[in-house]
């Protein structure tokens, strides 16, 4: 008799390793992160503000409670400031050993703004976080990865689409995207893979900084059951990209949308 559980195969694939996955007390990156620990992953969630801790320690004891192996700290940390990256994996390595498997750039930021109201200050918010923070991550992370360590980036499919009143955004993640298969070619001698999921609009507190209509286009012309998609969904991408199964998939980007946009 077939199991209700998604989890059947090969549970613990990821028993052992250690993620660390950026901007994860909430949304999608809440939901990689418990994802990668039912497979076993020993968890490192970065989050920025103050008021996030209740929910990052409401995530470390589901984490907990799977009773799996798997384990969790929260680091707070503004991604923004440059010696971010080396305090994180500071606490990383003195917590869960000298080695790091997994990296997750997760955490981001939206801006909507039309052209001609942009401003230099803009920019650096933006691109401070979706762009310079995984570079710096992935940097002080590298000589502490463990072959074959995985590097996944969250993009988005604005990267490839153009949503007006969004150029700052869209074009940050289509930075991202450029970073990655850069970085794919460079560490692939290693057995490093970098991968990066491009999420459609996602039901999280996020999509209402989305502009409604744009939400309502994508939903409707979104092939799979015309919905928008859930944490679940990019979990599920992210935690394989995470997985040995991947091995042989590197600077790729997965449009994560339902067959919204098709790459």
């Amino acid at each position: 008799m077939a199991s209700n559980t998604r989890h059947e195969t090969n549970p613990l694939s990821l028993a052992n390793k250690i993620a660390i996955v950026t901007g994860a007390s909430r949304g999608i990156g809440a939901g990689i992160a418990l994802e990668l620990a039912r497979h076993g992953a020993k968890i490192v969630i970065t989050y920025t503000s103050p008021g996030s801790s209740k929910g990052v320690d409401e995530l470390i004891s589901q984490i907990n409670d799977l009773d799996n192996g798997a384990s969790a700290i929260g680091i707070q940390a503004d991604l923004r400031q440059i010696s971010a990256a080396q305090a994180i994996v500071e606490a990383t390595l003195a917590r869960f050993g000298p080695k790091v498997d997994i990296l997750v750039n997760n955490a981001g930021v939206e801006l909507v703004k039309p052209l001609q109201d942009i401003t230099a200050s803009d920019l650096s918010y933006v691109y401070d976080l979706n762009v310079r923070a995984p570079l710096l991550l992935t940097q002080a992370v590298l000589p502490h990865l463990r072959a074959p360590g995985r590097i996944i980036n969250l993009s988005s499919v604005g990267a490839r689409a153009g949503f007006k009143n969004l150029s700052v955004y869209c074009s940050s993640k289509a930075a991202l995207e450029g970073l990655t298969r850069c970085w794919a070619a460079e560490l692939g001698a290693q057995g490093h893979t970098v991968n990066c999921v491009n999420p459609g609009p996602v039901q999280t507190q996020l999509i209402d900084n989305i502009p409604k209509e744009t939400v309502e286009m994508q939903k409707a012309s979104t092939p799979v059951q015309n919905r928008i998609g859930t944490v679940d969904d990019i979990a599920q991408i992210v935690s394989w990209m995470a997985s040995e199964g991947s091995r042989w998939v590197t600077g790729q980007v997965v449009s994560a949308s339902g067959g919204w946009a098709m790459y």
